[in-house]
């Protein structure tokens, strides 16, 4: 059992598994993101087109929407379409659909991209470091690439050591006196001063 649950932290520790659970968190939000988009503002925007692209009369509506069943009803003295009751089929929505679909995919990519590039940078920069290092092991001549690598490489080490040594410079000045315990102090060896006179 318990090799089982090593075997599990392992599979869970993973960088992809863990990639795909932040994928999946992000696309969930950002699907629903979109839905809402699509549903409540590009929806009504095809469908006002599609409306006016059909003659935009009490016709279009008919030719809007594939109906499968009519079902009429009665508004002030005249008999009219009821597209609550009717079976039909909405283009607005499918298209609206589509749109929705193409947004994601498009972000998702867009994200994926992102890490993908951002990783084959570590990828450049661990090979860029093995090609500086078989190349002085051979005493070959680096390129400018390269010997611009290494001098921003010793800029960013001296910046990080100056910082350090900063650091250890403030942590070894003794911490100022606070003025009132100096203040104290004063009064009591003034005290102690009088009560030996």
């Amino acid at each position: 059992m318990k090799k089982f649950f090593q075997e599990f932290k392992k599979f869970i520790s993973r960088g992809n598994v863990m990639d795909m659970a932040v994928g999946t968190i992000i696309g969930a939000a950002f699907t629903a993101i979109v839905t809402a988009l699509s549903n409540g503002i590009l929806k009504p925007i095809i469908n006002m087109v599609l409306y006016y692209c059909f003659g935009g009369d009490n016709d279009a509506l008919d030719k809007m929407y594939t109906v499968l069943v009519k079902v009429y009803k009665v508004e002030d003295g005249k008999q009219v379409l009821d597209l609550a009751n009717s079976i039909l089929i909405d283009w607005g929505a499918f298209i609206s659909a589509i749109i929705n679909f193409l947004l994601v995919a498009f972000v998702l990519f867009l994200i994926i991209r992102t890490f993908n590039n951002i990783k084959d940078g570590a990828e450049k920069t661990k090979n860029i470091e093995n090609i500086i290092n078989f190349k002085n092991s051979k005493g070959i001549k680096l390129n400018k690439k390269e010997l611009a690598y290494l001098e921003e490489k010793r800029a960013k080490e001296e910046a990080a050591a100056a910082l350090e040594a900063k650091k250890k410079e403030e942590e070894a000045k003794p911490a100022p006196k606070d003025p009132v315990v100096e203040l104290l102090e004063e009064i009591r060896d003034s005290l102690n001063k009088n009560q030996q006179n």
